[in-house]
């Protein structure tokens, strides 16, 4: 499975997606304010900050769910116009969430299948039918999605429904369903929330995994700081909606205003 290589190439090393002087507000509550960074093609770039630092509200930016009012999303060199999430996942730009997003009714199998639907040409008609080039074209995608249960490891819980599945399993399946748009860019909305130690090294190798065998990029917001650290080539540091540092990992965790508003605390 490769990354889709519709629109401009982006070469390893250079900048996939470009966030410029965004700010976004609800009301009087200011969750963004002039916010620049950028993410390298090929790199894990974390995205952390104490609770309420305008993390999440920023990959809703950048997957078009949040229009910022001001500031502008440039993604392979294009600056972005207002854009909808159906939009980004057809651009390469594919997302999980804080809270598990899955149709607990449905299998694993079915799960990560519902993320190939954008890649399937045959109109619902011919879905419906199931035969043909419809039928060619469903065989090919289960295929694609075979090869994902298989590089997760969840082959024995492919036909088993989701809301029977522990929490980590539904992590993983969320994760499956987002690889299978076969994403340039991943955003990851803290994907080790409510594990164990044991699910946490799993994820995290399964993360590491995506990013040096798909060679996807890879954009985290985690708050389990040996994770990021472990991680992470590179990580920009928001305090209530303000970039307060950006760097390597060593760099950041040796600064100062990031011990002051995040590192020192416990949380």
């Amino acid at each position: 499975m490769r990354a889709p290589t519709s629109g401009p190439e982006v070469a390893a090393g250079d900048v996939l997606l470009s966030v410029e002087n965004v700010s976004l507000s609800f009301g009087g509550v200011k969750a963004v304010t002039d916010v620049s960074f950028d993410i390298r093609k090929g790199e894990i770039r974390a995205i952390i900050g104490p609770n309420g630092a305008g993390k999440t509200s920023m990959l809703n930016v950048i997957n078009g769910f949040y229009h910022p009012q001001k500031g502008r999303i440039s993604f392979k060199g294009k600056t972005r116009s207002k854009m909808r999430p159906h939009e980004a996942a057809h651009g390469g730009i594919a997302r999980t969430f804080q809270n598990v997003a899955l149709f607990r009714g449905m299998t694993a199998l079915d799960n990560i299948m519902a993320g190939r639907t954008l890649k399937m040409h045959r109109n619902f008609f011919w879905q419906l039918l199931r035969f043909g080039p419809a039928l060619a074209e469903e065989v090919e995608h289960r295929h694609r999605v075979e090869e994902i249960i298989e590089f997760l490891e969840i082959q024995a819980i492919r036909r088993v429904q989701v809301g029977r599945l522990p929490y980590g399993l539904q992590k993983r399946v969320e994760l499956g369903r987002a690889l299978a748009m076969e994403p340039e860019l991943l955003l990851l909305d803290e994907p080790m929330a409510g594990m164990n130690l044991e699910e946490k090294e799993d994820m995290s190798r399964f993360v590491l995994d995506v990013n040096n065998h798909y060679g996807t990029t890879i954009a985290l917001i985690e708050h389990d700081m040996g994770v990021v650290m472990d991680l992470s080539d590179r990580v920009v540091v928001l305090d209530h909606g303000i970039k307060i540092a950006d760097g390597t990992p060593d760099q950041v965790k040796s600064n100062q205003k990031v011990i002051d508003a995040y590192l020192g605390v416990a949380h």
